[in-house]
């Protein structure tokens, strides 16, 4: 039921579109011919031809829809010279249903004796055939324009189709992206516990309580790509709590955090390979410790984030997933909009620079509606 009332708006609307155009186009047309007739000196009334150019386009506007759907049913693309050949053919109902409405619509107009003639199947036959050049004309425009909707119509729909597809795709690899992060970190902080279960174990069961509260908010935001800062950076001083756990004073933490990041949205785990790269190659790598600083603020619509840490000698190469993952998703996620940059300063201090649109949760929301 609901099917056959869509079908049916559909249909008024078409019909209701034909009809405005075609119409819209008569006291143009009759305006024109009103010119050429007083040229000619015919007693002729403005009223009168654009009256009579109204009845007759109304007869296209009635067939024009048929055509369209027809066109749209069949488009002269496979087959080219078979169906060519049919919309030539196709000329010939087109002329005689033109000619069945007009005539019932007005009154054959006789241009002899300047008035009206009766409605006779002679006079149907004259008006078909007195008018077979214009109905030619009109009826290679409609198909015509029916062919270039057709064709945009369906090329858009193909578009449509190629942005789903790739969007499917980017998806796709940021779940796979995000996935490689979880068995990573958990690998890494457990690796990190079993350090401290034979010489400290109450420091070790801390830190498997901080990495079961860490899991929970991993799984509360599962399948969400995007979260506050707030969250993200909750979720990092968490887990260099943890660290901090396990290396006490040899890690030192700094912190430059604006209050106004604190809405914008950021890739889930995105900041937490870095850190850990940060104290992998830092910190955790150097007998007299290091540090690691954080800064987060705000600049002319990006959010941008900079990661700071000092480095060991035998710590220079290689950050494995942190900088692959983390350039491979703001790549799917923004596309040229965003920026991933790290930089290995005089060989004492490493660099991350994240560069993100700062979208919030209440603009994100409206660009998806």
């Amino acid at each position: 039921m609901q099917g056959s009332n869509s079908r049916l708006r559909r249909v008024v609307r078409d019909y209701a579109i034909s009809i405005a155009f075609w119409l819209a186009a008569s006291p143009v047309v009759g305006w024109q011919m009103y010119g050429f007739a007083r040229d000619a000196n015919l007693p002729v009334t403005y009223g009168g031809v654009t009256f009579l150019y109204a009845a007759r386009y109304l007869s296209v506007a009635l067939l024009t829809p048929p055509i369209f759907y027809l066109v749209n049913r069949w488009p002269v693309t496979d087959s080219l010279l078979r169906r060519t050949i049919a919309y030539v053919v196709g000329f010939v109902p087109f002329s005689m249903a033109f000619g069945v409405i007009r005539w019932l619509i007005l009154p054959p107009w006789q241009e002899e004796m300047r008035s009206w003639g009766p409605r006779t199947f002679g006079t149907l036959f004259h008006l078909i055939v007195d008018t077979f050049a214009d109905q030619l004309l009109l009826y290679l425009a409609v198909v015509v324009a029916a062919h270039a909707y057709t064709y945009f119509v369906l090329g858009r729909r193909q578009e449509i189709e190629r942005l789903r597809l790739r969007q499917c795709l980017a998806q796709s690899e940021l779940q796979a992206l995000r996935a490689q992060l979880h068995p990573h970190f958990l690998f890494n902080t457990l690796q990190g516990v079993s350090t401290l279960i034979d010489t400290d174990r109450g420091t070790a069961q801390n830190m498997l309580l901080t990495l079961a509260g860490l899991l929970r908010k991993v799984l509360k935001h599962d399948s969400t790509d995007l979260i506050a800062f707030h969250e993200e950076l909750a979720f990092v001083k968490a887990y260099l709590q943890l660290e901090q756990m396990r290396l006490g004073r040899r890690l030192e933490v700094r912190w430059q955090i604006t209050p106004e990041v604190d809405a914008a949205l950021i890739p889930q785990l995105l900041l937490q390979p870095l850190i850990e790269n940060a104290v992998v190659h830092g910190a955790a790598s150097s007998r007299d410790g290091g540090w690691i600083e954080i800064e987060a603020h705000l600049h002319q619509g990006q959010l941008i984030v900079v990661i700071r840490n000092s480095i060991s000698g035998a710590s220079q190469t290689g950050l494995g997933v942190g900088i692959k993952n983390t350039t491979a998703r703001l790549r799917y996620l923004y596309g040229d909009d965003a920026a991933f940059e790290f930089a290995i300063l005089d060989g004492k201090v490493a660099l991350a620079r994240l560069r993100v649109p700062a979208f919030t949760a209440g603009v994100a929301e409206a660009a998806n509606a």
